[in-house]
């Protein structure tokens, strides 16, 4: 691993580890051993069926422009870009490009239109993200005791988000703001380059419109929209009852809708490109707001703790040993990217 990101995940790690010395490593202890282990077994298994469907839908994504994978090829891929967004502070963004480039390596097809699939993905996943952050927002003032600024720092947070996804959907589908794009991009490259660029905006224009075609095809298939859309409200709702479940281990009763809450507004704060995965935000995020919500800060800690090994540290273990199945050249580029 290159040192940036070693860095990076240390610092999250020590975050961590101050707000664990702070609360009290044995009052967390106490909490972690009376948790019962048969509601972590079943957080763990919802864990797992997550992946299940998030593979499920990319592949809807994927028959959508005429390419032909198996699930059980699909399954790896994902679980290694999911480790690379976890390792990367890219604003949960780092490893999609390398989906892409493993799903064009693999099916021998465009990166453009391996890539156009990951966003597609993506997308579907932001549609009910975007309507669960909304209503944070207006539960975070009855149900958490946030100060102002923390509040607006969340609004500015899902405008951000919001404004990002109307771009990206309007570059997808409009030819013309694709030109301009494309354009952009080779003003930028040929600025900080000094390489031959004679054919640079005929290729970005090129690999513009490749995205674009595939985009617009996924775009007319009912498919993506019923069962993709659905599957992510789905996904959605089992990431929060895992939470929920384990809460239940320690035999706290936690409001479904606080779960939500927090678990959104933390999420949001995962998408900052500040650390690898929002290591040690995410997690002291989720231990304040808990506790602001009347858990008692052992308890919140221990929750969280558990829930990130779950959801972060899991992931991002079973993905990168994956990563020598696809070859040594994906190695290098994802750890190339990493500098």
């Amino acid at each position: 691993m290159k040192y940036k990101a070693l860095t990076l995940i240390l610092v999250g790690i020590g975050i961590l580890a101050a707000l664990v010395l702070f609360i009290g490593p044995a009052k967390i202890e106490e909490a972690i051993k009376m948790a019962d282990p048969w509601y972590l077994v079943l957080a763990f298994i919802l864990q797992l069926l997550t992946y299940g469907l998030w593979t499920w839908r990319w592949s809807i994504n994927i028959q959508a422009v005429g390419l032909s994978v198996k699930n059980r090829h699909l399954f790896p891929m994902l679980l290694v870009g999911l480790a690379v967004n976890n390792i990367t502070p890219s604003a949960r963004g780092g490893g999609e490009p390398v989906r892409g480039y493993i799903l064009s390596k693999y099916t021998g097809s465009s990166f453009e239109k391996s890539f156009a699939t990951v966003i597609a993905d993506r997308a579907l996943d932001t549609i009910p993200f975007i309507v669960l952050a909304v209503t944070s927002i207006v539960a975070a003032a009855s149900y958490l005791n946030l100060p102002r600024y923390g509040l607006y720092s969340i609004i500015m947070a899902v405008v951000v988000l919001v404004a990002g996804f109307l771009v990206l959907l309007y570059m997808s589908f409009n030819l013309e703001f694709g030109r301009r794009v494309s354009r952009w991009i080779t003003r930028v490259i040929k600025r900080f380059s000094r390489k031959e660029h004679s054919q640079l905006e005929e290729k970005a224009q090129k690999a513009i419109h490749g995205f674009q075609n595939s985009m617009r095809t996924m775009g007319r298939d009912k498919n993506v929209l019923i069962y993709g859309l659905g599957l992510s409200f789905l996904i959605w709702f089992l990431e929060i009852l895992r939470v929920y479940i384990i809460f239940a281990a320690f035999q706290v009763e936690v409001p479904l809708l606080v779960i939500a809450l927090v678990f959104i507004i933390s999420t949001l704060i995962g998408f900052i490109p500040l650390l690898p995965g929002g290591l040690g935000a995410v997690d002291g995020l989720m231990i304040i707001l808990f506790s602001a919500a009347g858990i008692p800060a052992s308890i919140s800690a221990a929750a969280t703790i558990v829930e990130r090994l779950i959801s972060f540290w899991m992931t991002t273990i079973i993905g990168l040993a994956f990563l020598p199945y696809f070859g040594a050249s994906v190695v290098e580029r994802v750890f190339r990217k990493n500098k």
